[in-house]
């Protein structure tokens, strides 16, 4: 009976040590180094500011410093190479947008593979796209971008955050199904392209309801339309482009966190609840919804799947529509 009650008492004793070894394992960073968030464009835009609000959580959990690091250019490739490059040991991490998977089709010299060189953490949240106009502009409604679009072909600028984003493939798919001519204007990002909208230099902008609504509540920008399936909660009177007669399609930005291919899986898991943590967090929740973000926070391989679809669906509308980096 002692040798039964010395092993059990034992094993009790190792059970405790085990897990006060896992709890010291959760109050501490993986690593002493600073941690980076690459964001793949300029400051101002929504991915920067999701980054911005999980950064002081992300820190305070972590107790090391975690760094934004804005890296813009080529559609977000330019910072997702240098995510890449980096050591997968957790000091690196890629905050993107859905431009991430349309690059594989639009520049086709990539120097790394979108699937296979990274690792998914979390696909964050999504978001209705939403066409505006300026206040001041003619466009009162979508059906006058489209009348001025067959007065004359070309007539109609839009602006989007870049070639290949999904507003500009969303834009495509809708001019070819209502037979029209559209002039794409490029920006660097949403805070270039939301900048020039509200000043009037842009006559149109697409753009993430996420994006625009603080421009859209302040009545800076008019919205004409939401390219999602159905009308946003937050918009009730701003109809779907389905509802003005273009079929097919329906398309919505989202938000993903990614890291260098090989990180250890124990890593993307604590990051993963660090940030479902972070973006839980209420002040953090209620302004990011009110922007217009709708949580997904999935899981690793969740993402990881969503993300192979979503390569596979706007290659197919790429190709049809012969988009290019020189459009």
């Amino acid at each position: 009976m002692r040798i039964v009650a010395r092993a059990v008492a034992g094993l009790m004793l190792g059970l405790c040590g085990m897990c006060w070894a896992v709890a010291s394992s959760d109050a501490q960073s993986w690593t002493s180094n600073p941690i980076r968030i690459i964001v793949p464009f300029p400051p101002g835009g929504t991915t920067d500011q999701i980054a911005r609000r999980i950064q002081p959580r992300l820190q305070t959990e972590l107790k090391t410093p975690v760094v934004i690091e804005n890296r813009g250019g080529a559609s977000g490739s330019i910072g997702t190479q240098a995510a890449v490059t980096s050591p997968p040991d957790g000091t690196t991490f890629l905050l993107v947008f859905d431009t991430h998977a349309v690059n594989p089709s639009l520049l086709p010299n990539l120097p790394f593979d979108t699937l296979r060189d990274l690792a998914p953490v979390m696909l964050i949240g999504t978001s209705p796209m939403v066409i505006t106009a300026h206040p001041a502009s003619e466009y009162k409604s979508f059906a006058d971008v489209v009348a001025a679009a067959k007065k004359k072909e070309g007539a109609v600028n839009y602006g989007t955050i870049g070639v290949g984003s999904l507003a500009h493939l969303a834009m495509s798919q809708i001019a070819n199904e209502l037979n029209v001519s559209l002039t794409h204007i490029p920006y660097k990002g949403g805070g270039p392209l939301t900048t020039d909208a509200i000043a009037g230099h842009v006559p149109v902008a697409v753009a993430s309801v996420a994006l625009f609504s603080p421009q859209i509540s302040a009545g800076a920008l008019r919205p004409l339309a939401v390219t999602s399936a159905s009308r946003y909660a937050a918009l009730p009177d701003t109809p779907t482009v389905g509802d003005l007669g273009v079929s097919g399609v329906a398309a919505d930005t989202w938000w993903g966190m990614l890291a260098s291919a090989k990180t250890p899986r124990e890593i993307i898991s604590r990051l993963h609840g660090l940030m479902t943590t972070a973006l839980e967090e209420p002040a953090v929740k209620q302004s990011l919804s009110e922007q217009g973000l709708i949580y997904r926070l999935s899981s690793p391989e969740e993402f990881g799947a969503f993300l192979a679809s979503e390569i596979a669906r706007w290659a197919k509308v790429i190709k049809e529509n012969k988009i290019a980096v020189a459009d």
